[in-house]
């Protein structure tokens, strides 16, 4: 399993690698205290509802492809933009999940990055 990125561009590898590890503990040290992940637009989720929510994704059993399409850091933050598809054959049948993620990261005193923010439907519009 890969470590925490050392780079900003990283990161969203070190997720898919963690991701398809099938380890939640492992994604979630992705992750600064206090990071919102957004499983579906206009949801803001922290701590321990955010990690759950990221093991729902993960118990699909199906493994997550990413492109990283840019990252643009500025001291220690960074926007990162990414392709993401999760698909395959679940146990009700085909599942298909995609979206473009707009995220944030931040460099840590520990020189890694980690998410601050990740949206992973990016601009899709809230059903609220």
């Amino acid at each position: 399993m890969r470590p925490l990125a050392e780079r900003p561009e990283d990161v969203m590898l070190v997720f898919a690698d963690r991701f398809n590890s099938g380890d939640p503990a492992a994604v979630a040290e992705l992750y600064e205290e206090g990071a919102v992940f957004v499983p579906e637009p206009g949801t803001p989720l922290t701590g321990s509802d955010a990690h759950a929510a990221n093991a729902r994704f993960m118990a699909l059993g199906l493994p997550i492809k990413v492109s990283p399409r840019h990252a643009y850091a500025s001291g220690d933050l960074a926007l990162l933009i990414v392709d993401w598809v999760i698909e395959g054959e679940g146990d009700e049948g085909p599942v298909r999940l995609e979206g473009t993620a707009t995220d944030v990261a931040r460099r840590g005193p520990d020189g890694r990055w980690r998410y601050v923010l990740d949206n992973p439907f990016g601009t899709a519009a809230s059903s609220a």
